[in-house]
């Protein structure tokens, strides 16, 4: 696990530094104002993930990743930009796992129907992995970081072959909607048997549609370049999606509901410190298998020491949750996260202390129709905190974190985890 932190921490410090590279000609005044928006906006891509070319921007997620089952995995993906097209646009990735032997890929591609309300309509064609037990919000921001914590340690994923068709439309600038069509196939990778209605699947058809809302009521927007931005993130924010399974539509196995929740709120102190509080719960009815229900975001490897556990924290993951120790089809989390103003020892050392609770409760009704697979349920409350020393050297920090309460271990070193941090931004 060390050998594998030290290749993704080499590759994120030559990444990092190539991006920080300033311009060392001279130039004019015109020539240097010309070339800052140029760098300004070269920045921006690079932190939102991307790499720009003329017609065409990089998407560097794909270009190396690590977690427990596809070993390394690396290729390359990207989308086409507004040079390419305003009213169109193709994206796709080609990705290899060198553990797992197998290739992965997506071609997709959209049209706007609507340019003040930016709704466009998508269709893509999806060949790859998903972690079991993850609940993602179509209407989520694009999150980008030079490498994902929790990947690395993940070892529980279904291989899904989803079509879908979407559409995407701004009701207001507060409120944004999307909604899919999805039909998929589904592999769990692992020895996983759902049993419902006299019948056991090991592998299972699933057509749904979801619908997702984000609401900002508090961000407020501005016309820029003749385009609405936002020029404030405003809290608190919303997001609500519900996803509803159609037994025997296009050979679908099953019929299930869900609905999803999350509500992020800040406060910015006058001593500039800042406390975060993120709420997330979700509830699945009807014949859902394990693929489509609930984890809390465990980040804590399965090994005996803390040594042989310590790897990266994640940004809103569980450190002392042990990865499959959980699972629910009805589940609720709350995280407490008070980061103080960073010391400002020198210009370029300005570490960050950050106090961190978090609390999660659930249950699962069905629990015998999960068969070849052991997991326990959150009937009672699992709590643990935690202290982070952020940025302590190119962006990496350190943390600890405790597990007490109705879930604290037998064994004391089995309720802690140490890890590193890492948090940076362009």
């Amino acid at each position: 696990m060390l050998k594998h932190l030290l290749v993704v921490f080499l590759l994120t410090f030559i990444t990092f530094s190539y991006a920080q590279q300033p311009p060392t000609l001279e130039k004019d005044s015109t020539d240097q104002a010309r070339d800052s928006i140029k760098k300004t906006q070269f920045v921006k891509n690079i932190g939102n993930g991307f790499l720009p070319f003329n017609y065409f921007n990089l998407d560097l997620r794909y270009l190396i990743k690590f977690n427990q089952y596809e070993g390394f995995r690396t290729g390359l993906g990207g989308v086409t930009n507004d040079r390419f097209s305003e009213r169109y646009r193709l994206d796709g990735y080609l990705v290899y796992g060198f553990r797992d032997k197998a290739l992965k890929y997506k071609i997709g591609g959209g049209f706007r129907v609507h340019e003040a309300s930016n709704t466009w309509i998508n269709l893509s064609y999806v060949d790859d992995l998903q972690e079991t037990g993850s609940s993602k919000f179509l209407t989520d921001k694009r999150f980008f970081s030079f490498f994902e914590p929790r990947l690395i340690n993940i070892n529980l994923f279904h291989r899904h072959i989803t079509k879908s068709i979407g559409i995407q439309h701004k009701v207001s600038n507060h409120l944004l909607s999307e909604t899919q069509l999805a039909v998929s196939k589904v592999t769990p990778t692992y020895n996983y048997n759902y049993v419902t209605g006299g019948e056991t699947y090991k592998n299972f058809d699933i057509s749904s549609i979801k619908m997702s809302l984000q609401w900002s009521p508090f961000s407020h927007f501005s016309i820029i370049d003749d385009k609405v931005k936002e020029t404030k993130d405003g809290y608190p924010k919303f997001t609500f999606q519900f996803t509803q399974g159609y037994k025997s539509v296009f050979g679908s196995d099953f019929d299930f509901a869900k609905l999803d929740f999350r509500t992020i709120h800040q406060f910015i102190h006058k001593n500039e410190d800042v406390t975060k509080i993120t709420l997330v719960a979700g509830i699945a009815g009807g014949d859902a298998p394990l693929t489509h229900l609930y984890h809390a975001y465990p980040n804590n490897i399965n090994k005996e020491t803390i040594l042989n556990r310590f790897s990266v924290s994640g940004l809103n993951s569980f450190e002392t949750m042990y990865f499959n120790e959980f699972f629910s089809d009805k589940f609720s989390t709350l995280q407490l996260k008070h980061s103080f103003k960073p010391f400002n020892i020198t210009e370029r050392f300005q570490p960050q202390l950050v106090l961190i609770s978090r609390f999660a409760i659930g249950e699962m009704k069905s629990i015998n129709n999960h068969r070849e697979i052991e997991f326990n349920t959150l009937e009672k409350l699992y709590s643990e905190s935690g202290i982070e020393i952020n940025k302590l050297f190119f962006g990496f920090g350190l943390s600890f974190a405790y597990r007490y309460g109705a879930y604290h271990l037998p064994k004391l070193e089995d309720n802690m985890a140490f890890k590193f941090t890492f948090n940076i931004s362009l």
